[in-house]
């Protein structure tokens, strides 16, 4: 076992494997959590800190995508409580409940980062700003919703499901991407290099 064990180690340790590594990484930390969440929701939601949490972010979600909305593209529709849209046009309707408020994207953000490898110093920062990006995601999500059900309502439901939901994951893994090749390894990106290795020889 000890054997196999060093030939693990050997294996990770490779440069020529760590690109690999660091996928295999990722895709394990964001599953495990997925399924953690998916199996202990009910749980995680009932402390009142999270829940408040979700409810405060369900409310702000709703708050700026009813702005936008109005105020940008003078969508039709009217809000009843609790934070819901109706589309008189189409019979249809956006209800933001409290799974809405990107609370499970912004627990899957956390400990992807917290566990991956990386500067803490940046972490510090970094966690924050990744929520932020979380939560303007959920808000341009609302808001291609709202315009989805006005001109093609019939695809509301696919896109919900299988288009806007996913690219959650999209978000989440540019911002691993980024993680990876700018804050722990910027030396060995291709951009680092080409813009900022070159400024300071420059100088």
């Amino acid at each position: 076992m000890n054997k196999y064990y060093k030939q693990f180690l050997e294996l990770i340790r490779n440069p020529k494997y760590k690109s690999l590594w660091n996928v295999f990484l990722f895709m394990l930390i964001t599953y495990s959590f997925h399924l953690l969440w998916r199996r202990f929701s009910i749980e995680i939601n009932s402390v009142k800190i999270i829940s408040n949490a979700s409810l405060f972010l369900a409310d702000q979600v709703f708050v700026w995508s009813e702005w936008f909305n109005r105020r940008i593209l003078n969508l039709d529709f009217y809000i009843i409580d609790p934070n819901t849209f109706i589309f008189p046009s189409v019979n249809g309707y956006i209800a933001i409940v409290e799974s809405c408020g990107g609370m499970k994207q912004m627990y899957q953000v956390f400990f992807l980062f917290m566990l991956f490898p990386g500067p803490w110093k940046h972490k510090l920062w970094y966690i924050p700003l990744s929520f932020f990006i979380m939560y303007l995601t959920n808000v341009l999500r609302i808001i291609a919703l709202s315009i989805i059900i006005l001109i093609i309502p019939d695809y509301w439901d696919f896109s919900h499901d299988w288009i806007l939901r996913p690219f959650f994951y999209v978000v989440l893994f540019g911002l691993w991407v980024f993680w990876v090749e700018f804050i722990v390894n910027p030396n060995n990106s291709k951009f680092y290099y080409k813009f900022f290795k070159r400024k300071v020889s420059e100088e």
